[in-house]
């Protein structure tokens, strides 16, 4: 009986080790075999904002004082946006001032390019940039019927009448206003909306702010014959350097320029308020 005990327990002991011994060679075996491919291993999504440089671009059109605006834009990261603009715009008008009828033609044209701030990704933005083009200017052309009055520097003057014995013609001229083109200007903005959507395609952004553009300046140039009188007894042609009322006419011209770029003076700071819509999408494979 002790005998076939003994055995009983010795085929148990054995029985146990070589299970023992093969759980212990799957557990090796299982932790050499290889990792799983990468196509396999599960995805970590990264936010949207994260795309990399250049990957999306935008087109926009809006309108702005500036005139009918047109935009391109693309991401740099995460909260910068690097915006091309260009604006364009022509209207003619008729108007008077100081007696002077004046038939004008307002051409508006800029172009410049704004680093577009997003503290929060989306939403308000912080923009400054360079308008390194500005031909932003009103050209006009002005004729005065022959006993017509205007008014220069407080001085009243009338044009003549035509008059084929004396070589009178009534007065007449050319004169512009122009906005400072001639050295680009500061651009600082703020607003709401990402031209450059990370997601989605459709933004409408809002604009405002303004742009260091220079004092506009007036320029007139006049010809014809003036009187200083109604009745038209003291007349000379403007042009003669050597008539005291073409001197004086010329004195109270030079005068009311500089009065009308003094009033001007406040719109060296050029308004912008912009509204517009943007489409983006993306360019490359992230």
């Amino acid at each position: 009986m002790r005998r076939s005990l003994s055995v009983v327990l010795s085929l148990l002991v054995v029985s146990g080790c070589g299970v023992f011994a093969q759980n212990s060679n799957y557990s090796s075996s299982e932790a050499a075999l290889p990792p799983p491919p990468a196509e396999q291993r599960p995805m970590v999504q990264g936010s949207a904002y994260d795309a990399p440089a250049f990957s999306r671009m935008a087109f926009g059109v809006g309108l702005s004082p500036l005139g009918i605006g047109m935009q391109v834009a693309t991401n740099l990261n995460s909260h910068l946006n690097l915006r091309g603009l260009g604006n364009v715009f022509k209207y003619d008008t008729s108007f008077t001032t100081n007696g002077i009828p004046v038939d004008a033609k307002l051409n508006l044209a800029s172009a410049g390019g704004t680093l577009d701030y997003y503290p929060f990704h989306h939403g308000f933005r912080l923009s400054g940039g360079i308008l390194f083009v500005n031909d932003n200017q009103v050209s006009a052309t002005s004729s005065i019927a022959g006993g017509n009055s205007i008014t220069l520097n407080g001085q009243d003057y009338y044009s003549a009448y035509a008059n084929p014995v004396t070589g009178a013609t009534p007065l007449n001229g050319t004169g512009s206003l122009a906005l400072n083109g001639m050295k680009p200007g500061a651009i600082l903005t703020t607003g709401w909306g990402n031209h450059v959507k990370r997601n989605g395609h459709w933004s409408f952004p809002f604009e405002i702010g303004v742009a260091f553009v220079g004092t506009p300046k007036v320029k007139m140039n006049l010809g014809g014959w003036a009187c200083v009188d109604q009745a038209q007894t003291l007349c000379t042609n403007i042009a003669d350097p050597n008539n005291p009322i073409a001197i004086e006419f010329q004195q109270n011209l030079d005068a009311q320029i500089a009065k009308w770029n003094s009033d001007l003076s406040a719109l060296e700071s050029y308004p912008i308020v912009s509204m517009g819509v943007s489409y983006s999408f993306r360019v490359r494979q992230y």
